[in-house]
Parts: structure tokens; C-alpha cells; sequence
């Protein structure tokens, strides 16, 4: 490959990279599938007739496939019997290039510096076919004054047409089984990570851990936050200026970092439409006592937008004997029932009672809860269902569906197959495991879910495991805590967009950032798991679609077409504002044009709208523009600019690194920045400059974080020729600062003290009594106590928190 050009001598280095250029190199395949309008192929409805070589899977649909094969028609009533037996197939085969997945890449749409190309990109023995058997075509097909300038020149008639990425060029992308192999399909790294790619929705939220919607036909999402505000986002994606439910002075919650209290859920009634209800889980202060609150409000008889907050009726309080493991699932199920997720109460173990609140059926914490809310407006707030398991079981609640959960944290219900409707009205939770693992159930009813016995798969209470009368249920999948430590539930992909993800259910981890999948097997009935990675290199090089999120995965939610997002932050407060609703997208395919197709229904706004602003983008990805183009004489090496080649040379380098890993590294490293070359026309480097090989002074990695955060972890500085750490005596924001713009972040959100991120005990102790005014280049260029001065112990070891969004605190 050409990277062989860097064993040779300097004199040799800028012909080779050159021959690379022009195809004698093999460059590695980046797979982008991407149709002219920037968006995933499909497959078509409706059966092509025209381009039929893209007829399962493409760029063009049955009304595309028409029109093309009309202008084909046209160009060709230019010729006679034998004009038409000789040039008919090149005709076509150029036509229907627009049909191809890789379309953008055949007409250069990928680059905005450059025109789109009239004519796809040819491989040059084809060119040359094309050229001496229907030169006279080419005014037919194009317009493109270069190209007719040049069609009396076969050679540069060709070279005009060549791409510089010969594994694109047609017709050699028709056998190119790079290309081909698993098109269509979701791309998966060497390690079976799935990637996909995310689209922002909100942004700016306090901890949004509940997004949802009203099922009336407005496909409006209500996100609410931890501190008990809820907000209306209209399908444009803006945001009411007036919250929709604000209830803030009676939820209890507070700004510690995973602090479990506060507003936790939300649902709307079935009925909402023409009952106008809806209904609310969250935290309350009684005296000295904590207690679960679920209420019930109406919707504002003069503003469909606003909640008429004086409508509260208070359906259900349970005591809290502690501040965590509050549950907050709320939900309607298929019955039509209302369920209630409630936590075990909180502590560990489930210390309450002989055998913990979640085996005693007589406690409403650790279940859940199954009531019947229709028709309360005169009469008892709430019903029992009478097919409740244990209605007539002596000293059991007669709300409880299912027992023995730690703390539900996020459940959802199957819509089924769309087709089928296979997998209709299945539950489906994430149940937060003690100290080993955790689990995903599916909830039904009289079960029980084995805590405290069981942890998992795991006994947890040897004891109350080993009683032969616990008869539980085990998860479909659990993990251990080496991949996560808090499991958030998700949902069964269900909507129209991403038609690759149908039956998949994707769901996260809060801790860890891990995204997720389970599909069932259809043969076996068993869960298989893939884990779920942002696109590398090119795969999420789709205008408005990112590759990155903040790692905290509060929550998941559906809306109302079915299609699937989740919500994380930066900081996991209820006051800090670093919340970003994010959607779920699949870049291999996508579902035909207009198939997905809805019509909301207009929404009368009283309030102010504030326009959504996206702040994240697209990260590690750097499309390259073309190269110069240089008229090249027989007798002359091409003429390029140093800047340019630099430039070039660290693109390959950063895309042959993408190619070969799969996960992020646990710790990253600054080196000294090389001069930045000359301004260019054409698409904005998203990704940073990589910098020169080679180690400076006061250069720092981030190392510790068990879960290879590239955001956070132990300051290590290299100084006086080898790597240590950095005592926390005196560490504060502004240091921190230094050390995450080094890293190439915007902010620093955390000074972390007291070997956050473990001891470096491996290392010397470099620096100390370090004090930087937050400007400077490097913590060397601040004052501190001397290289290798230190009065400290690594338990005193500083770190950083980074991100590319200010914290914002209120």
C-alpha cells in the first residue's frame, strides 16, 4: 500500500505518494454508500425496469427509474439503427449511474469544492471503449462546457473523467467486493461493533431523562427534566419558550452528581386526544420523610401546549425509606393499564424485612404496579384490574403485576413487527444490578424477577436463592460491571426510517456510555448481544449526522413514527445544562423515498418558539479535497505545494489509523502542534490536525478511566524525558483548563482530585503546587514547585473532566 512510501529515501517520497494518487498505490477501501441527495441507498418498492442493475438495492426509486430511462430515450432517437446497436448500452450504463449506492462518489457530490460531475467517474479501459465506439454521445449527455472542450482528446478526455479513488471508478465497483460484500447491511468494525450515527435533536437540557409523545398526531415530543420541567418541541425540532409542566418547587432533588430523585417520568393517557390526561412520577419532601409521588394533570382547556397545573390529583404515594433506587417508569401497555415501575427502596441488598422489599408482596417498592385509571373522574382515583395476579392472595397488594426488581430504570413497550406484528406488547425493562451485574428483562405477569436472591444469573442471597419455592424468572441478558455499572432500558426498533434495525433492542448503559443490542434468534429463541459503535472514517459523512455523544445515558425514547433516540449529558447533575436528546440512525440503509411519509397535525402555539441550534459535530473525519488540477506534461514530475502534500499525507494517515482500530483508546497524547498550512477552498476539516510524531515537554495524556473515556483521567505530563503525574495540591479548573485545550477540548467541566482515576503508581511524581492563569501553552509554562519537586503521595494524584460544551450551571 502506499505507506510503503515512507520506508524510502526523502528524495523518492513525493513521486511515489504521487503514483499513489493516480491508482498505482492500493489506497484502503473507505465504504461509503451515499446517494446525490446525501442520504443511505434503499431498496426500491416498486421493481426498476430501466436500471435494473440496481434494481435490489440503489439510489433510485420506480418514478427515477422512469425519468432516466425517458432521457435515455431521448438521446438516443438522435441516432440510427447502428448508432443505437453500438452505443445503447454505454448510454444506459452512464445514465444509471445516478442509481447506484455509490453515486455521490461516482459524481463527486461528496465534494462541495468541486461541480458535480454530468458524467460518472470511468475506469480508464472503459473510457476508452466509451470514447471510440460513441465519442458522439457525449454532447448528448452532457453539458459540461470542460467536458466538450475536451472530447476531441481521448487522453484528457479520460483523465477528466478518472477518480482519484480507482475502487470507486465504473464499472469496477460492480465486482469490487469490498464494495459489495455486505452492502446494505449495518456496518460492523473487526470486532462485530455495529456502527451507526446520530442526529441532534435538543440540546441545552438538565438532565433529560424522560422523552415522549402524546400519540394525538401532532408528533410534538415532550422531554422533561430531572428538576421538574417539561418542554413541548414542535417536529421542526424548536422548542416553546413556555415550559409545558413546571413543577419544580414541590420535586425534591438536589444538584449532587447522581443524585436519583426528582421528576423521573411521564406518559400521556392513550385517550390524551379527547381526555386531555396525562401522568407524572416524581420525588416529594413530607416533614422529615421522602415519598414517590404519581399524580395525574390535564392539559389546558385554553393552550394545547401548557399543562393546567391546578388539575393535580395525587393517584398514589409510597414511602421512601431511602434517597435511591427511586424507580420512574411510567407507561401504558397495550391492556390499556397504567404501570408503574417503583425501586427496592434504596440502600443495598434490600435490607428491609426478612426477605427485602422486593419478595414481599405486601410492599409496593420492588414491583410492579398494574392499575386501572379510566373513568376516575367520579369514584376511586385508580381500579384494580381484576386479572391481577394476586388480587385474591392473602396480604398481597392487589396493584402488584410482577415482584422481586431492584430498580427498573427505563421500560418500554413493543410495538411488534410492523409487517407482522410479531413481538406486540412485549415489556421490556432494565433492572440496575448491586455490585456484579446487570440485566434486561422482559416483564409478565405473576413473575418474579429473583432479587434480592438473584443478581442476573447470579445468586445474590445464597440463602433466599436456594429456596426451592422462589420459582423466578431470569433475564434474557445480563452483563458484568466490567462493561457497565447502571443499565439504562431502551426500546425495540420499530420505525420506518432505519429498516435494517427492525427487532433489534438497543438500550445503554449510564456509567459506561456503552451502547447496546439484543435481537432475538429466531431459531434458538435466544438474545444475541452486538454492541453498538459511532461510525468510523466516513460512515456517518451525511450532512446533520454526528459520531459522538456525551457518555452519561440517562434515557431512550420513541416518538410517535416509531424511530428511536436517546438522551445523555456531560455532567450527570440536575442543574448542569449538558443534556442533548440525540436520534438514532442507520447509514448503510435507509427506508424509500416518501415510504415514511407523515402529515402532522398543525399545532396552535401561543407561545414564543426558540429555533433549535445544533452544537455537536461530526468528529474524527476529514474528506479531502481533490487534488490540484495541474495540467501534467509527458516530461515533468506534477507540481504540488508542501502545504498541500502535508495536508494530504496526514488525511491517509488518519484514515489508515480508522481502518485498523475499533475502539478508543484509553489514553490520548499532545505532541507540539506542526505549522498549519495555507488556508484551502473546500469542505472544513472536522477533525484536528494530527500532530507530528515525537514527544515535547509539557506534553499530557489522559490515562485511569476504566471505560477509555478520551474526555477524562489522570493528568500525565512528560517532562525531563519521561512521563508522571500531577499532585492535586492546588489543582483547580483553571489548571484543568490547560490541559483539556491541549487535548483539543473546548471547556474543561472538572478539576478531579484524590486519584479520581487511580494511582499512578507506575510513575514519578512530576509536578506540584501547580498554578496556571488558564491561558497558558502547557502546565511547564505555569507556576509550580519544580520538575519532580513534590511534597505528595499518588493518592493525591490530579485529573481532568473535558468537553467540547460549557457546563452551564443554574
Amino acid at each position: 500500500m502506499c505507506w510503503f512510501g515512507e520506508l524510502l529515501g526523502a528524495r523518492w517520497r513525493l513521486h511515489f505518494v504521487w503514483l499513489c494518487l493516480l491508482g498505482f498505490g492500493a489506497a484502503p477501501v473507505l465504504l461509503h454508500p451515499q446517494c446525490l441527495d446525501f442520504k443511505p441507498p434503499f431498496q426500491s418498492q416498486q421493481a426498476l425496469q430501466f436500471c435494473v442493475m440496481y434494481k435490489h438495492f440503489g439510489c433510485c426509486d420506480y418514478a427515477r427509474d422512469r425519468q432516466l430511462m425517458n432521457r435515455f430515450y431521448e438521446i438516443m432517437d438522435n441516432f440510427d439503427y447502428y448508432g443505437y446497436a453500438n452505443c445503447a448500452g454505454y448510454v444506459q450504463d452512464l445514465i444509471c449511474q445516478e442509481c447506484s449506492p455509490y453515486a455521490a462518489h461516482l459524481f463527486d457530490a461528496e465534494d462541495p469544492s468541486t461541480p458535480l460531475r454530468s458524467i460518472p467517474g470511468l475506469c480508464p479501459n472503459y473510457c476508452s471503449q466509451f470514447y471510440f465506439k460513441c465519442k458522439s454521445t457525449i454532447s448528448l449527455l452532457s453539458n459540461d462546457s470542460r467536458l466538450l472542450e475536451l472530447q476531441h482528446d481521448r487522453s484528457r478526455f479520460c483523465q477528466d473523467l478518472e477518480l482519484d479513488d480507482q475502487d470507486y471508478c465504473y464499472p469496477h465497483l460492480l465486482t469490487n467486493e469490498k464494495l459489495n460484500k455486505n452492502l446494505g447491511r449495518v456496518t460492523a468494525n473487526s470486532d462485530g461493533c455495529l456502527q451507526l450515527c446520530l442526529e441532534e435533536v435538543a440540546n441545552k437540557l438538565r438532565n433529560p431523562l424522560a422523552m415522549v409523545h402524546a400519540n394525538d398526531g401532532t408528533h410534538r415530543f415532550f422531554v422533561a427534566e430531572q428538576i421538574g420541567l417539561v418542554w413541548v418541541y414542535l417536529p421542526d425540532k424548536s422548542k416553546l419558550m413556555t415550559p409545558f409542566l413546571n413543577i419544580t418547587k414541590a420535586v425534591l432533588t438536589s444538584p449532587w452528581e447522581g443524585d436519583e430523585r426528582g421528576f423521573l417520568g411521564l406518559v400521556f393517557h392513550p385517550n390524551f386526544k379527547y381526555n386531555g390526561k396525562l401522568y407524572v412520577y416524581y420525588s416529594i419532601e413530607v416533614g422529615f420523610d421522602e415519598r414517590i409521588r404519581i399524580s395525574e394533570f390535564r392539559i389546558s382547556a385554553t393552550d394545547m401546549n401548557v399543562v393546567d397545573h391546578s388539575s393535580e390529583r395525587v393517584i398514589l404515594e409510597i414511602d421512601e425509606p431511602a434517597s435511591n433506587h427511586n424507580g420512574g417508569q411510567l407507561l401504558f401497555a397495550d391492556d390499556g393499564y397504567l404501570y408503574i415501575f417503583t425501586g427496592d427502596g434504596g440502600m443495598a441488598g434490600d435490607p428491609f424485612g426478612k426477605f427485602g422489599n422486593a419478595q414481599n408482596k405486601s410492599a409496593l417498592l420492588g414491583k410492579v404496579l398494574r392499575i386501572d385509571v379510566d373513568d376516575n373522574d367520579r369514584g376511586p382515583l385508580y381500579r384494580i384490574p381484576p386479572d391481577n395476579p394476586f388480587v385474591h392472595e392473602r396480604d398481597a397488594r392487589p396493584e402488584v403485576y410482577a415482584y422481586g426488581v431492584r430498580n427498573m430504570w427505563r421500560c418500554s413497550v413493543d410495538r411488534g413487527d410492523p409487517h407482522t406484528k410479531e413481538g406486540k406488547g412485549r415489556i421490556f425493562c432494565g433492572d440496575v444490578g448491586q455490585n456484579k451485574y446487570e440485566e434486561i428483562d422482559i416483564v409478565e405477569k405473576g413473575r418474579n424477577y429473583g432479587w434480592r436472591a438473584k443478581e442476573g444469573f447470579s445468586c445474590y442471597d445464597k440463602k433466599l436463592c436456594a429456596n426451592s419455592s422462589l420459582d423466578d424468572v431470569l433475564p434474557i441478558y445480563a452483563y458484568p460491571h466490567k462493561k457497565g455499572k447502571s443499565v439504562t432500558g431502551g426500546y425495540v426498533y420499530r420505525g420506518c426510517e432505519n429498516p435494517n434495525l427492525n427487532g433489534m433492542y438497543i438500550f445503554g448503559d449510564f456509567m459506561s456510555g456503552r451502547m447496546m443490542s439484543l435481537k432475538e434468534n429466531r431459531n434458538t429463541r435466544q438474545w444475541d448481544y452486538s454492541e453498538i459503535c459511532m461510525g468510523l472514517g466516513q460512515t456517518c459523512a451525511f450532512p446533520g449526522l454526528i459520531n459522538n455523544y456525551y457518555p452519561y445515558i440517562i434515557s431512550f425514547a420513541e416518538d410517535e413514527a416509531g424511530e428511536l433516540y436517546f438522551m445523555s449529558t456531560g455532567v450527570p447533575s440536575a442543574t448542569s445544562a449538558t443534556g442533548v436528546v440525540y436520534k438514532i440512525v442507520d447509514p448503510s440503509r435507509r427506508a424509500p423515498p416518501r415510504k415514511c411519509h407523515y402529515d402532522p397535525v398543525p399545532v396552535r402555539v401561543k407561545s414564543k418558539l426558540i429555533k433549535f441550534k445544533p452544537k455537536e459535530t461530526l468528529t474524527g473525519v476529514d474528506t479531502p479535497t481533490k487534488r490540484p488540477n495541474v495540467e501534467v506534461q509527458p516530461t515533468e514530475s506534477p507540481r504540488v505545494t508542501s502545504d498541500w502534500l502535508q495536508e494530504l499525507l496526514d488525511s491517509l494517515r488518519e484514515q489508515e489509523e480508522a481502518m485498523g482500530r475499533t475502539t478508543p483508546s484509553p489514553s490520548t497524547t499532545t505532541t507540539r502542534p506542526r505549522r498549519q498550512s495555507r488556508p484551502r477552498k473546500g469542505r472544513r476539516r472536522k477533525g484536528k490536525h494530527k500532530p507530528e510524531s515525537g514527544l515535547y515537554s509539557g506534553a499530557v495524556r489522559l490515562a485511569g478511566d476504566e471505560y477509555g473515556q478520551k474526555d477524562r483521567g489522570r493528568v500525565e505530563i512528560y517532562a525531563n524525558g519521561e512521563w508522571g503525574t500531577v499532585c492535586d495540591d492546588l489543582w483547580n479548573t483553571k489548571n484543568a483548563a490547560v490541559v483539556c485545550r491541549q487535548l483539543g477540548f473546548h471547556y474543561a467541566l472538572k478539576a478531579s482530585k484524590h486519584s479520581e482515576f487511580g494511582e499512578g503508581n507506575h510513575l514519578k511524581i512530576l509536578l506540584d503546587d501547580v498554578q496556571c492563569e488558564g491561558t497558558e501553552d502547557t502546565l511547564l509554562d505555569c507556576q509550580h514547585a519544580g520538575v519532580g519537586t513534590h511534597n505528595c503521595a499518588h493518592y493525591e494524584d490530579a485529573g481532568v473532566i473535558c468537553g467540547h460544551s460549557e457546563v452551564v450551571e443554574h
